[in-house]
């Protein structure tokens, strides 16, 4: 199948601000690409919703497209890329980085609680609210995301970063796609926010593996080995 498009789907605290480094990259190698704000992120208007409505509004964005996109979910945008392919069928391929590529009724945090334990920095980082959200200590978010950044970059995305809806932890997925779609999986092995080993679990899920020497936003700290693994993807 040929992939038409790339679409972008970032994380949680994210907007699509996170993929312009990767956008950059993708130019200059002559791929065009597409980010989105989930609602409540970036500049979206929108009021912060749950997995379904994320799911929702990257099903919208699908529209929009020609069909045959490669849809690439980072983080807790691997749930929201495997519920929006349940209910799509303009995408061609799927890619997670550093992502949750979870199995029908799993949940992100149903995942984790069911995984081998393994303890990692970003829950140490994570502040809940009285709203039923939750925030990052700024002091420690950016040299734990960005590691490989300048430290004005780090401070930077840090202050963009938003409120995350607790209740898109727990909901579940309502299906797999990795079974009938094909998949990539960009485990990031110096990760400190979702543990290497549980992304080898989800990446054993997915038709392909690509392991990288690289902390939670390779696109941010490397964008041109993460636009040369979607360009191997796009041109087959």
């Amino acid at each position: 199948m040929t992939i038409r498009n790339v679409l972008l789907v970032h994380g949680a605290w994210h907007g699509a601000w996170c993929w312009v480094a990767l956008q950059q990259a993708l130019d200059e190698i002559g791929i065009s690409s597409h980010a989105i704000d989930l609602p409540g992120h970036g500049i979206s208007p929108l009021p912060l919703g749950d997995l379904h409505g994320d799911a929702a509004a990257v099903v919208e964005a699908l529209n929009t497209l020609p069909p045959d996109t490669l849809l690439v979910g980072h983080s807790y945008g691997g749930a929201v890329i495997s519920q929006a392919a349940f209910h799509s069928d303009r995408i061609a391929h799927l890619m997670y980085i550093a992502a949750f590529a979870l199995e029908q009724g799993e949940s992100v945090n149903g995942f984790l609680k069911s995984a081998p334990r393994h303890k990692v920095e970003l829950s140490e980082i994570i502040v809940p609210s009285q709203e039923g959200t939750t925030t990052l200590d700024p002091d420690r978010a950016g040299e734990l995301f960005y590691p490989g950044s300048s430290s004005e970059i780090r401070a930077a995305h840090t202050q963009r970063l938003s409120p995350q809806p607790i209740v898109t932890m727990t909901q579940e997925v309502d299906g797999s796609p990795q079974g009938r779609i094909e998949s990539t999986y960009v485990l990031c092995n110096q990760d400190r926010a979702v543990h290497p080993e549980h992304q080898r679990i989800m990446a054993s899920r997915c038709s392909t593996m690509v392991e990288l020497d690289s902390d939670h936003s390779p696109f941010i700290d490397d964008p041109a080995t993460v636009a040369n693994i979607i360009s191997m993807v796009v041109n087959g």
